[in-house]
């Protein structure tokens, strides 16, 4: 038996690290734009990175060094550094060994960005920013408002897991998201922090599994990025494990940044369920799931708050598995508009369903009636905002 309780702290919650946010300059008005997390122990890692086949420098520079352990993490806001070839290698390279020359307990750190793609790292600033590290700092709430683009509100959450002997460790994040998602990895960077001793062989295959139903089960705008990014670093400090523990643990923490990342999608308006169940498998009710997630035409059904089932009946069909109109059923929250090819849509219902439909948050669900398959995504509304904050996002 254990107990799972949150607690305040976010990525310094868990014993021996730290973290901070400061400005380098990068951003507007000072705000702060560069995060660094710190251990006071090497971490051991598990990662999960983007499918975009254009994969940012600070990917592939982490994927080239191989099995290693490290003591820091240094994230920069506003510049992806990614379409930059060798050369964006090289800048990371030059900014990490600006970072290890400057600050002599920091080892084998590693880097993350997230910005505008095709520009070339602004090293010098970020250098120049490097003095301003402290590295006794608890500044969780700086390090997750400073990682953050286009996000309204920063990213974070922690926990602390009591075991049946009376040991605990504790498990804490945070992440930033609001475009760009996409149930591919879903613009998103996450940063999990752990003083659980578990080895990085468990780490990496719980993390794997847990992604499948929280960053990979989400969409904002059907965009997968160049820079997504999930760090989960394990420093040890607590000595404590168990693996039922820490799985439940860590899908709670993904579970609500992912949930967080769509509430924050762009213009986002709803947040909204999408339970598909009776599949021939999981596979397939994974596929209409994440089909209504991502469908223009549902989402924006949802902003203009338009109960039109026709278009959940549509995406379904369209989404290449076994379905037939005789067993499917449709429904908003609890209110069946359509089972098993009886037509149930009336005004009274209509109505009904619209009042369901202006909810901030609220589910549809798909029954398509021929075998045991489920899956659950989620998403959100596409309206006005999103083209407004996409059109000018450089600027």
């Amino acid at each position: 038996m254990y107990n799972i309780v949150q607690i305040e702290g976010g990525v310094c919650a868990a014993k021996g690290f730290f973290a901070d946010g400061v400005s380098a300059g990068l951003k507007k008005n000072g705000a702060k734009d560069i995060a660094f997390i710190y251990s006071e122990k090497k971490c051991r890692i598990a990662s999960v990175f983007t499918t975009n086949k254009m994969c940012a420098a600070p990917i592939k520079h982490f994927r080239q060094k191989g099995n290693f352990k490290t003591n820091f993490v240094l994230i920069n806001a506003r510049n992806a550094n990614a379409m930059t070839g060798k050369a964006g290698i090289e800048d990371i390279n030059e900014v990490l060994e600006a970072l290890t020359s400057t600050c002599q307990d920091i080892e084998n750190p590693v880097m993350s960005s997230t910005g505008v793609i095709g520009v070339r790292l602004p090293k010098q600033k970020i250098i120049e920013a490097i003095p301003l590290f402290d590295l006794s700092a608890k500044e969780p709430m700086n390090a997750a408002s400073a990682i953050m683009t286009t996000d309204t509100f920063s990213k974070s959450i922690a926990f602390k897991v009591s075991l049946e002997d009376g040991s605990s460790f504790r498990i804490g994040a945070m992440a930033k998201g609001a475009g760009m998602i996409n149930p591919a990895m879903a613009t998103m960077l996450c940063f999990i922090t752990t003083d659980a001793k578990v080895k990085k062989s468990v780490m990496q295959e719980i993390l794997d599994e847990v992604t499948v139903t929280t960053f990979n089960a989400i969409s904002v705008d059907g965009d997968t990025s160049t820079n997504d990014t999930v760090m989960l670093l394990a420093n040890g400090r607590s000595g404590t494990y168990e693996r039922e523990a820490f799985k439940e643990a860590l899908f709670k923490v993904m579970h609500f940044l992912a949930l967080e990342m769509v509430r924050d999608g762009e213009g986002a308006t709803k947040l909204v369920t999408y339970n598909v169940t009776g599949a021939r498998d999981v596979r397939e009710a994974e596929v209409v799931a994440k089909a209504l997630s991502d469908s223009l035409l549902v989402k924006t059904a949802l902003f203009g708050e338009d109960p039109n089932w026709g278009r959940i009946a549509s995406t379904v069909g369209a989404s290449g598995v076994e379905a037939y109109e005789e067993t499917l059923s449709i429904s908003f929250d609890d209110l069946c508009v359509y089972k098993r090819g009886e037509l149930l849509f009336n005004e009274a219902m209509e109505e009904k369903a619209a009042e369901i439909m202006k909810l901030p948050k609220f589910s549809i669900s798909c029954d398509l009636g021929v075998a045991n398959g489920k899956f659950t995504a989620y998403g959100c509304d596409l309206g006005y905002e999103y083209v407004k904050i996409n059109a000018d996002y450089r600027t």
